[in-house]
């Protein structure tokens, strides 16, 4: 594959070479009498000839140099590669550089996966099989624009969203703010979502070209004894749903989202933890939470499911609780049997950390890497208070493969990043999976589930 790529790079090259002389340069006999004029090449510098004639040679020389390589190590250099670009986005306003990052992924202009994740990273959630447990958050692909690109880099998951019911710009610009030299980030986007009806167009086309690919491959797949993915493709596929900002019914706006979204995802979310919405944490209470969750869950059964069933419910949780509320929302999920708990939102506290920088005086949700010990704790809680009954999705400064790892024995079964992303790019994904399935191999475990909160039972 690799020598295919490096001679189609030389043809393409060769190719903008030759139609760059202009048409005009060029006459052409039109019989045998009219007297043939060599066509006029245009006059290159001695400088302009050698530096056309050391990048062919380049191009040439590293095609016969990558097609000696094996497609892993390829992969690799491509992942390593993008490194490149993150000063580029890093100049970039932070939004911009967003959507950029989102659109690239969209267009299929980022690198793809072709390795195995370590065998020892692959694990069964909710009777859907995760080739590994690192999920991107919701935030990123709020408008579900690029789920194949995304999944492609080689996510466990990713989680789209949050999607409102209804189309809302957000909170007005500027809204992100970097602090780099802490690797974190403070927003205040307030669920700036092109609708349901938008997404579902997305998803629905996404679902199709699934089935589609399905059915072609079916016979490759027949034994395949462990099968990874979801409804989007090669990967679990979650959807995070959001309330209208003016909205004065959060659990009918829910139920729409559950209603026109839930056929396309392998698990829902209900987002009750955004700083960045008026009144929306206040739905964390335990009667507000208890009432808010039957009605979602009523709504998603009544509907109609094939063998597998619907798609799991989580909440989303904050990390600004106190030990009752955190007390009350286990209550609820073990009386309600939620099927997960995502650990944790932004928070919109400052740690002595930020406070020197002035953009921490802006209002908004901090994530990144301060937000690492504090998300932990927080799970760490959650896990005991539910009694470890309950799949924990751990997220919030997860940088490394260490970081991801402290969540697990923490008591996460899943991890999500997205500052880290946002900061490493794609070549932050096998380095995280890669140091993850080191640091299970050295402690003695044979899977991620056999970590899930070591550390406190």
């Amino acid at each position: 594959m690799a020598s295919r790529a490096s001679r189609r790079l030389l043809n393409d090259y060769l190719l903008r070479r030759v139609t760059s002389i202009p048409v005009s340069s060029v006459r052409h006999c039109s019989s045998s009498s009219s007297p043939r004029i060599a066509p006029k090449i245009p006059h290159f510098s001695k400088k302009g000839r050698l530096l056309t004639g050391a990048t062919i040679g380049l191009v040439i020389a590293g095609g016969a140099y990558v097609s000696t390589v094996d497609e892993a190590t390829f992969c690799g250099w491509l992942f390593n590669a993008t490194t490149l670009v993150n000063p580029f986005f890093a100049l970039l306003d932070a939004e911009f550089a967003h959507k950029l990052a989102v659109s690239a992924a969209a267009r299929g202009w980022v690198p793809r996966e072709k390795r195995p994740d370590p065998s020892v990273l692959g694990l069964e959630v909710w009777g859907r099989k995760f080739s590994n447990p690192i999920g991107l958050a919701a935030g990123f692909d709020k408008n579900a624009e690029a789920i194949d690109g995304l999944l492609g880099l080689g996510f466990g998951f990713v989680e789209v969203g949050s999607v409102t019911p209804v189309p809302q710009v957000g909170n007005p610009k500027p809204r992100i703010f970097r602090l780099r030299q802490e690797g974190a980030i403070i927003n205040r986007c307030g669920f700036n979502s092109e609708g349901i009806v938008a997404v579902a167009k997305r998803l629905g086309a996404q679902h199709g070209k699934r089935k589609l690919d399905e059915t072609s491959s079916a016979s490759s797949t027949l034994n395949n004894d462990f099968k990874h993915g979801g409804k989007a493709g090669p990967g679990i596929l979650g959807v995070n749903l959001g309330k209208n900002k003016t909205s004065e019914d959060a659990a009918s706006d829910y139920v729409q989202g559950v209603h026109s979204l839930s056929q396309y995802s392998d698990y829902l979310v209900i987002n009750v933890s955004s700083p960045n919405t008026p009144g929306l944490r206040m739905l964390q209470g335990r009667k507000q939470l208890k009432d808010l969750v039957k009605k979602i869950q009523a709504a998603r059964d009544e509907m109609q499911w094939g063998e597998e069933g619907p798609p799991p419910l989580l909440v989303k949780i904050a990390p600004d609780l106190s030990k009752e509320d955190l007390e009350d929302i286990a209550a609820v999920a073990l009386a309600l049997r939620l099927d997960g708990l995502i650990i944790s939102n932004t928070t919109i506290s400052r740690p002595d950390s930020v406070k020197k920088y002035p953009v921490a005086e802006e209002t908004g949700g901090l994530s990144g890497k301060p937000l690492l010990n504090l998300s932990t704790n927080i799970l760490k809680e959650m896990f005991i208070l539910t009694r470890g009954k309950i799949p924990l999705i751990g997220c919030g400064g997860v940088f490394s493969g260490e970081d991801a790892y402290k969540k697990i024995r923490a008591g996460a079964t899943l991890v999500q990043l997205y500052t880290g992303f946002a900061y490493g790019g794609p070549a932050l994904i096998p380095r995280i999976k890669a140091e993850l399935a080191e640091c299970l191999e050295r402690d003695g475990f044979k899977s991620i589930l056999e970590a899930v909160g070591a550390d406190y039972r």
